[in-house]
């Protein structure tokens, strides 16, 4: 067997020399020094270690070859220690594929595993914690095997070890971070925490609806909130005021940030977890729920050189979502874009992204004022909270600055005398607006299962279609199977109430009208509320009658459905 020394000489001689050197100075073995080091492409030092193992490559691994039943026989965190991965077996054969440099102490022990001959393949290291993270992302691991796993806290300016690496045995801790391994995995927004007189209780939220997860014991209960302080590093020994915190994880490859809140209660702290994953990809207009005429709208709106544009909603509603599906549509190098968020949820390439942060009196309208400084094209305030990040947003809209923010209001006439509340002069609101919209998530039917029937009359009529509008008579409902793990519904598209300021509702909006005056004219003016975009969305078959009655407020104009 050749040294790995004569390889090298015999395909990259020139870089003989700077792999000794480096050996010298760094203790390192020349097998770990071409890894490590960028003397060669990442081809070429796996030509050499196949060479040097006698071992063939795999350039990558594709999903369908990985036999899941396999990979459930191994611990996640040892796969992703040792860096190897089984991939099928065949006449009592296991082909394996690991990353170098090889640990024999491993394979060995994956020999006496699985009772059989290995058939070994060496690969990049990514491509083995790739499809690791695959096997994590379909959700075929061992629920078992979370319960190895521990996750740690790490202040913002580190690196977070993945959650799925770790091995501590605490069984407080394992229970933490199987709550928040599987939290991510099902795309939980939220974690509730909740303290009961016999019991704590834990329930996900998964498209805006609780669910029940499990009860732990009573006496469980401060070992389990104490480790949730420490990791958002919180004080353990206040317990009788609200606190506020934050963390990091990587999960299976994906950041994860999480916002953690504490509030006492009667029987103990409710703790509430919200999750944000940072490469959740963003979403385009499109992929929201926007089609038609009120896409070409909002697109006209968002190309606009100065203005307001806001969107209102509850908590929960899309709205940050929908404002970074504007900016990622007109971010361009010849734009200055700033934001002033709290969170920043999602980061976004070519924009300046600014958190809030209150403990240096870095608040939204503090911010805004420096941002104006900073010569920006457009502002994205994450909120307006009060009077003093009105004005100011209202005042660098009418000094030529394209302004997005979010208010929480019901609909998107009341935006307008929200602001009036504020005791911002109606002229300014007037003469700064350019639109509202308003909007609330509703669950898509699962595709796998929703089931067609014949609505009844009363159901039309509460939700304002006519039977005639329905082109073929029936309409879609929920019914629940193993692919939406009986819901009936798998994620969630917006609906949309788009209220532009034309001047009809800026006459109004002087004179102080009532939100049910401006909302009554700007339904005669055209404006397709919120119950009918859900409306359309139903005829459609993308949701259920009943759902698009979950999300909206009762209107007592007469709807129309079937135009958008």
């Amino acid at each position: 067997m050749r040294t790995l020394e004569e390889i090298i000489s015999e395909h990259k001689p020139e870089i003989l020399l700077q792999v000794e050197e480096l050996k010298d100075k760094n203790g390192e073995t020349t097998e770990e020094v071409i890894i490590k080091s960028n003397l060669m492409t990442e081809s070429n030092t796996l030509d050499i270690l196949s060479e040097f193992y006698e071992i063939p490559k795999l350039e990558s691994i594709a999903e369908n070859e990985i036999d899941f039943e396999l990979v459930k026989q191994l611990p996640i965190s040892f796969t992703k220690k040792f860096r190897l991965i089984p991939i099928s077996k065949q006449n009592g054969c296991l082909k394996i594929a690991f990353a170098p440099p090889l640990d024999l102490y491993a394979l060995d022990e994956v020999e006496a595993l699985f009772g059989c001959s290995l058939d070994t393949y060496i690969t990049h290291s990514h491509v083995i914690v790739n499809s690791i993270n695959r096997i994590y992302e379909q959700g075929k691991e061992v629920t078992g095997e979370i319960e190895g796993d521990t996750g740690i806290s790490e202040t913002e300016l580190q690196e977070p070890k993945d959650l799925i690496d770790t091995d501590d045995e605490a069984p407080i801790i394992r229970f933490v971070n199987s709550l928040l391994f599987q939290a991510t995995k099902e795309k939980a927004s939220d974690i509730h925490i909740e303290c009961f007189e016999k019991e704590v209780a834990v329930r996900y939220r998964k498209d805006g609806i609780l669910h029940n997860v499990t009860n732990v014991p009573k006496k469980l209960q401060s070992s389990i909130i104490s480790r949730v302080k420490i990791m958002a590093e919180l004080d353990i020994a206040e317990k009788r005021k609200p606190q506020d915190g934050r963390l990091r994880l990587k999960v299976a490859g994906r950041d994860v940030d999480v916002r953690i809140s504490t509030v006492p209660t009667s029987w103990g702290e409710s703790v509430v977890m919200r999750l944000l994953d940072r490469s959740s990809v963003i979403l385009s207009f499109e992929e929201l729920g926007l089609t038609g005429q009120k896409l070409k709208t909002l697109e006209s709106l968002i190309k606009r050189p100065h203005g307001i544009v806001l969107v209102t909603g509850p908590t929960g509603s899309g709205k940050t979502t929908s404002l970074y599906a504007a900016l990622q549509r007109i971010n361009a190098p010849d734009k200055k874009i700033i934001t002033i968020e709290d969170p920043v949820e999602y980061q976004i390439q070519g924009i300046n992204q600014i958190q809030v942060n209150n403990k240096v009196n870095l608040s939204f309208a503090n911010g805004l004022r420096s941002v104006l400084r900073q010569d920006p094209d457009v502002i994205l305030v994450g909120e307006i909270r009060d009077r003093e990040t009105a004005d100011i947003s209202i005042h660098a809209s009418l000094t030529g600055h394209l302004v997005f923010s979010t208010l929480h209001t019901n609909d998107s006439a009341s935006a307008i005398t929200r602001l009036i509340d504020m005791d911002i002069e109606p002229f300014l609101v007037s003469s700064s607006l350019l639109s509202i919209i308003a909007q609330r998530l509703v669950r898509i039917l699962c595709k796998h299962c929703k089931e067609s029937y014949v609505p009844a009359d009363e159901e039309l009529r509460r939700i304002g279609i006519k039977r005639e509008n329905i082109p073929t008579e029936t309409l879609y409902r929920p019914k629940g199977c193993s692919e939406c793990v009986d819901t009936g519904f798998s994620g969630r598209i917006a609906i949309f109430e788009i209220l532009l300021m034309d001047d009809e509702i800026r006459n109004l909006t002087l004179s102080t009208a009532d939100s049910s005056t401006l909302k009554k004219k700007a339904v005669e003016r055209g404006l397709v509320t919120l119950r009918m975009d859900g409306a359309d969305k139903i005829l459609k078959g993308i949701t259920s009658i009943d759902e698009v009655l979950r999300v909206t407020e009762e209107e007592s104009i007469e709807v129309e459905a079937g135009v958008s």
